[in-house]
């Protein structure tokens, strides 16, 4: 099974067929099989999409569509997001030579050699690309360096030299080995920032107008330590004694 086999390209909002197109027939060029469609706007599987796929229908055909970032990036352990702008958020931007070998490093799961990991490489609109709040489910970003005289490149060539660098990558033999780390689930890290989330607005850390910002901050924050499993679960085992001993002192105060 081909390491590539384990990387999906998500694609958020795409709004041209053409684009679509011509994104499946350069994962197929480049030995990628999975793409995910968040919330697509137009039609995969119309004709402008299948004239540019040419011999990559099939992937096409096989795209999942989904309706949320979460929902696509569930049973992924890591995921990378791009942006092509210098201040899109607080965090680190990254060559894709710098970035994309980390998605690579954890395609085997400790103990499973022959189960991969599932990793994604998320893209944004044509229009606006990845916004801040989008961009803060990835745990590292990648901005692809291009000429300052004119440095926006099309959706589907952004693609296309990640594809390009994942196929390299994937056949270097200096690759680094896999890592062994039994990293959390992207949908159990999604969990964990709802509980937290939940508990700060309860304890008025958090306000509703100003959450989403806060929250960004603390995502980025976390998304750095590249949380385990059992490092989400003690966090969330703090945050169940924290709510408990905050509702503790709720009804010893209305007591009174």
């Amino acid at each position: 099974m081909s390491v590539l086999s384990a990387i999906r390209i998500v694609l958020v909002e795409p709004a041209g067929a053409l684009n679509v197109g011509s994104i499946a027939r350069v994962m197929k060029n480049m030995g990628l099989q999975q793409l995910v469609l968040v919330n697509p706007r137009c039609d995969p599987l119309e004709a402008e999409a299948r004239q540019m796929a040419v011999h990559a229908i099939d992937i096409l055909e096989s795209a999942i569509c989904v309706e949320t970032i979460p929902a696509a990036l569930k049973g992924c352990d890591r995921a990378i997001a791009t942006t092509g702008r210098d201040q899109a958020i607080e965090s680190v931007l990254e060559s894709p030579r710098q970035s994309l070998p980390w998605l690579l490093q954890g395609r085997y799961r400790s103990g499973t050699p022959r189960s991969p990991h599932q990793a994604a490489l998320m893209f944004g609109p044509e229009d606006r690309g990845l916004s801040n709040a989008e961009l803060s489910y990835a745990q590292r970003l990648i901005r692809i360096p291009s000429s300052p005289d004119y440095p926006s490149l099309n959706l589907a060539q952004a693609v296309a030299v990640c594809c390009y660098e994942l196929y390299l990558m994937a056949g270097d033999p200096q690759l680094p080995a896999p890592e062994t780390t039994d990293r959390a689930a992207i949908e159990s890290i999604e969990a964990f920032y709802d509980h937290f989330e939940t508990l700060l607005l309860q304890i008025g850390y958090l306000h509703p107008h100003t959450a989403q910002s806060r929250m960004e901050k603390f995502r980025r924050l976390f998304n750095r330590s590249h949380l385990s499993t059992a490092e989400v679960t003690m966090l969330r085992g703090i945050l169940r004694q924290m709510a408990w001993f905050a509702s503790r002192e709720q009804s010893e105060n209305d007591a009174e």
